[in-house]
């Protein structure tokens, strides 16, 4: 009879805390075959493995230790010649001491203690009769609580529990027309396998450039190592019929502008469907619990330029001024450009100093971004540069003086009705905001401030610009554009007037 050891401490807050490692024997190989491992952006891979397999003939049970603890077993497809699958287990349930004690309930199991000062051992049977909140057991006719009283304690079971596997096990029972040995191959769904791409982006100010080096980030959570594998990533989320992963889409702050335009160029990658096709090349182990990086784009020189902005919300009074953002704008596009498809990830940027080191000046997200976009991204805030905007006037007009200002309503390309607008009462209302941006820096800067709140609904978009001490231009129907170049170590004050229904 083999006797199986854990050795432990104590349980505290129903977590058994033992302090060594079950005593068994097993093959450390994995028993996987030839693997091929696809992974998507939205915590879902397909795994492809094909083994030799003997099988016998008729109905036989054949089992595949080695598949991913996180199988989705209702996506499995078995195939092997001359064989069809009758039914499928997977066993989920591994090996490992705080299982070993659950399944021990009711059981008689050996307590080994260890005095500490003499080193004698001594030996007592005991019935384990719970692991709720902290192992209970039975000696004889006293009761006790396993604890962390300082005293190693180690418990010896008489076998391991039948249904207990050592690694993630898939079983099927198949049903074969001849007996021999043949490839057999499985192919399931797996979430815990799942990658991103990481850009390094080295910003030159004085030339006006970006290198940009493009890494894709792999993780494995699975439970299981995937060895040898042709590994082929996804860029692209395939619907599942459950919840949708959420991407790392870029989202503009309210200090930033609007981050990208998307491209209309097609990039030089092999597609399925709709998805873009990033290969690894060479097999590569995925390690359980690891994370792997590979290159897959490295461009220097790509034409980058720093833009200053921020945006407004409508009626915003500002108790002390904000920074405005400080962003790099650059472009996907192959003259000139990156000349990829960028799947979703985290840009870095980073600039050099006077003595020429490298320093991390911010980062932001971006989600799958085609070829041939327009892409600015902001870094973070200028410390120098900063705005205040206030409410400097609002005051009710008449629906005459309305129809005075007629001249400098703001025409939109859609050519909406206004119909119903005459049915609600006819209050106007003029604003007068007050844009004060500062410049602590040495040399001239142009700051992009978007004054967004402009479109409060069908009823509120017949809004005019009454004056303005700077040319704006209308972004959509919510948002307006003005390009204020504020002098070196100064100061500059720039106002405009809107009539609103609001």
């Amino acid at each position: 009879m083999h006797n199986f050891t854990i050795r432990g401490r104590a349980l505290l807050a129903g977590a058994l805390l033992l302090s060594s490692t079950a005593v068994l024997s097993q093959n450390n190989e994995t028993a996987q075959g030839d693997v091929s491992v696809t992974i998507y952006n939205n915590d879902v891979a397909l795994v492809q493995d094909i083994r030799q397999i003997a099988i016998g003939a008729g109905r036989s049970r054949i089992e595949f230790p080695d598949v991913s603890a996180r199988i989705r077993p209702e996506t499995l497809s078995f195939a092997a010649s001359g064989a069809a699958i009758v039914e499928q287990n997977f066993d989920f349930d591994l090996l490992t001491p705080q299982k070993m004690m659950e399944k021990a309930i009711g059981q008689t199991v050996t307590l080994v203690r260890t005095n500490p000062a003499t080193g004698v051992e001594t030996r007592e049977r005991a019935k384990v009769l719970s692991t709720a909140g902290g192992v209970v057991i039975q000696i004889g006719d006293r009761i006790e609580v396993l604890r962390d009283d300082g005293l190693p304690v180690r418990v010896v079971f008489d076998r391991v529990p039948p249904n207990l596997r050592a690694r993630p096990t898939l079983s099927v029972n198949v049903q074969s027309d001849r007996a021999g040995t043949r490839p057999a191959s499985i192919r399931y769904l797996t979430s815990g396998l799942g990658w991103g791409a990481d850009y390094v982006a080295l910003f030159d100010e004085g030339s006006s450039t970006i290198d940009v080096q493009g890494w894709v980030t792999l993780t494995n959570n699975t439970g299981t190592t995937f060895h040898a594998a042709d590994t082929l990533l996804v860029a692209g989320n395939p619907a599942t019929g459950q919840q949708q992963y959420n991407r790392r889409n870029y989202r503009p702050t309210p200090r930033g502008t609007p981050s990208i335009r998307p491209g209309t160029e097609s990039a030089n990658r092999e597609q399925v469907g709709d998805f873009y096709l990033y290969p690894i090349n060479g097999r590569t182990t995925i390690a359980n619990a690891q994370t792997k990086q590979v290159s897959f784009l490295d461009v220097q020189g790509v034409a980058a330029r720093k833009v200053y902005g921020h945006t407004v919300g409508w009626l915003q009074n500002y108790d002390e001024p904000q920074n405005v953002s400080s962003q790099i704008a650059f472009t996907s596009s192959r003259d000139g450009g990156l000349g990829d498809a960028l799947p979703a990830g985290t840009v870095r940027f980073y600039q050099k100093d006077r003595q020429g080191s490298p320093q991390f000046i911010g980062e932001s997200s971006i989600g799958h971004t085609p070829m041939g976009s327009e892409l600015t991204l902001r870094t973070g805030d200028a410390f120098d540069i900063m705005v205040k905007s206030e409410v400097e006037k609002r005051e009710r007009i008449s629906s005459s003086q309305w129809e005075q200002i007629e001249r400098f309503k703001v025409t939109l390309p859609d050519g909406e009705s206004y119909s119903g607008v005459r049915e609600r009462p006819k209050i106007f209302w003029q604003t007068t905001m007050r844009y004060t941006l500062t410049n602590a820096k040495s040399s001239a800067v142009d700051v992009e401030l978007v004054q967004a709140g402009l479109d409060w609904g069908w009823w509120s978009r017949d809004f005019r610009v009454v004056s303005e001490d700077v040319a704006g231009e209308q972004v959509n129907a919510d948002k307006r554009r003005y390009v204020i170049s504020v002098p070196a170590n100064g100061e500059r004050e720039v106002r405009v007037t809107y009539a609103t229904r609001y």
